[in-house]
């Protein structure tokens, strides 16, 4: 059974590979491979009879619900001519700029991404609004197709993301702190990609023109009124979402759970599509298929995943991914970098889906048994994720963009055709700058601490005293900072990975037990 584990895992890897899809593919590997251990005698049938109460207690998780409520949210304001509004004013306030366009391009991805969580729909609203412009002005064209493609994977970072969702799930930890520690490195990825773009603007400056002056349709207070008419409405709805549980720094308490906040947020994006006159039955029709696709997605995916891992942690395969990725050298540190790396090359093939559901229970447990903490731990890796977006020659946001160039230069919107090369190797610098951002956070915690919740220290005085009321002594007994600690520190959530290694165990030992009374 040593042997087995490693097996089960090149077995993943080669599943997830052959292009079928994955949540079917992975549950047959899980089934398969559950019964060759039954057959060799590794675990009695009756450990596979698991199996069921499994796949029912994930799914009866609460907090899954909050995934189809900010999908909806997303789909509705993709489609209801938000983007739209919001490139179109800030292409003409930062246009005279050198760089203006795509000044404009990263800061409506930043404030998009808040709202929409959808890469598809961004990239390509904004490469239908601001491509035609960029390429009319004189813009280099692998400058324009790498900002366009980057600033749509930022919604995979900028809270409410459905990444940080499941990211917390998996994990075992609160949404809210998820999405506090995101704020931090979201930022920094905005003023990298500005300041990349104001480093060109000095050295290439043809490459990166201004808009001309005369070429604006809007000058002044008309202008300042259509930027604030777009972006006051969203910030308010993603405050008030992000606000009521808890996801913004400064806010310690939670008045919503994030189901309920994501329900806010589709209602919320129902009254922002109808202020913007486009809510209508086909609008609903479309928003919701989306909706319902992408979390029976997240479903079957789920259950695939949790049929093989409850396999793998039956023949010791947790302990064999404990083992093996403790003794690496360098400590916390070397096993960062071989986990990001790891999952780097794991993203040129899956989505962020298929790696948070079935490699991050693998990872998870042992990160926390390193003391590394779990929430810093998960937006590391959702900014690593932004990457499988951009991955030459696989990234869907790529897909996206040759597309609807093509699309483009069809209708004649475009005059001329762009490259694939151009789209390539535009991508290029900008994958590079969000693997600096994965540097930045591994070696400087701060960035995703530092918006955390303070843990309280515990007052010594007042601990005795409460000893001494509840148990009526007359003199407290003595106690240590540790013991106190212990005493009064909130109980740790179980992460999904270990539950389900908590569950193959209790499963194991009561069956052993029973065979021995027999």
């Amino acid at each position: 059974m040593e042997s087995f584990p490693p097996l089960m895992f090149a077995g993943l890897i080669a599943v997830m590979l052959i292009g079928f899809p994955v949540a079917f593919s992975l549950a047959a590997l899980g089934l398969a491979c559950g019964f060759f251990a039954v057959s060799q005698g590794w675990f009695p049938p009756e450990f596979m009879s698991a199996l069921p109460q499994n796949v029912f207690g994930i799914l009866s998780n609460d907090l899954l619900l909050a995934i189809p409520f900010f999908t909806l949210m997303g789909a509705l304001l993709e489609k209801c001519g938000l983007a739209e509004d919001m490139l179109d004013s800030m292409g003409q306030l930062f246009g005279p700029v050198r760089g203006g366009l795509g000044y404009s391009v990263i800061i409506v991805g930043f404030i998009l991404g808040a709202i929409t969580g959808t890469v598809a729909g961004q990239v390509i609203a904004m490469a239908m609004i601001s491509l035609p412009v960029m390429m009319r002005y004189g813009y280099n064209m692998r400058y324009a197709t790498g900002v366009l493609a980057a600033s749509g994977t930022i919604t995979q970072l900028v809270p409410p993301s459905l990444v940080l969702v499941v990211l917390a799930d998996q994990l075992g930890r609160s949404v809210g702190d998820m999405y506090k520690g995101a704020w931090g490195p979201s930022i920094l990825q905005v003023l990298i990609f500005a300041l990349y773009t104001f480093v060109l603007s000095r050295v290439k400056p043809h490459h990166v023109p201004g808009v001309p002056k005369e070429a604006r349709t809007l000058q002044g207070w008309a202008l300042w009124k259509k930027c604030l008419r777009g972006i006051i409405p969203s910030a308010v709805l993603i405050f008030a979402v992000l606000g009521s549980m808890g996801g913004l720094p400064g806010i310690n308490t939670a008045i919503c759970t994030p189901t309920e906040a994501g329900a806010m947020g589709a209602v919320g994006a129902f009254i922002l599509a109808g202020m913007h006159r486009r809510l209508n039955w086909p609008l609903i029709k479309d928003t919701m298929l989306g909706t319902m696709r992408i979390t029976a997605m997240v479903v079957f995916i789920l259950i695939g995943s949790r049929t093989f891992s409850l396999v793998f942690q039956g023949v010791e395969g947790g302990r064999w991914i404990e083992h093996m990725l403790s003794d690496l050298p360098g400590g916390q540190i070397g096993f960062l970098i071989v986990v990001n790396l790891f999952i780097f090359f794991l993203a040129f093939f899956l989505d962020f889906f298929e790696i948070a559901f079935i490699i991050l229970p693998l990872l998870g447990p042992v990160a926390d048994k390193m003391g590394i903490d779990l929430v810093w731990f998960g937006v590391m890796l959702c900014v690593n994720m932004q990457t499988s977006f951009m991955h030459p020659p696989f990234g869907f946001a790529l897909f996206y963009l040759r597309g609807i160039s093509d699309t483009l230069f069809k209708n004649g919107s475009i005059p001329r055709k762009v490259l694939s090369s151009d789209i390539y190797l535009g991508s290029i610098p900008w994958v590079v700058m969000q693997l600096i951002l994965v540097a930045i956070v591994i070696f400087f915690p701060q960035t995703v601490t530092a918006f955390l919740d303070k843990e309280k220290a515990v007052d010594m005085n007042q601990a005795s005293e409460l000893l001494q009321q509840m148990g009526g002594q007359d003199k407290p007994a003595e106690m240590s900072s540790d013991d106190a600690n212990k005493l009064f520190a909130p109980e740790p959530a179980a992460s999904a990975a270990s539950t389900a290694e908590d569950d193959g165990d209790a499963v194991r030992r009561a069956l052993e037990q029973d065979a021995t009374k027999k």
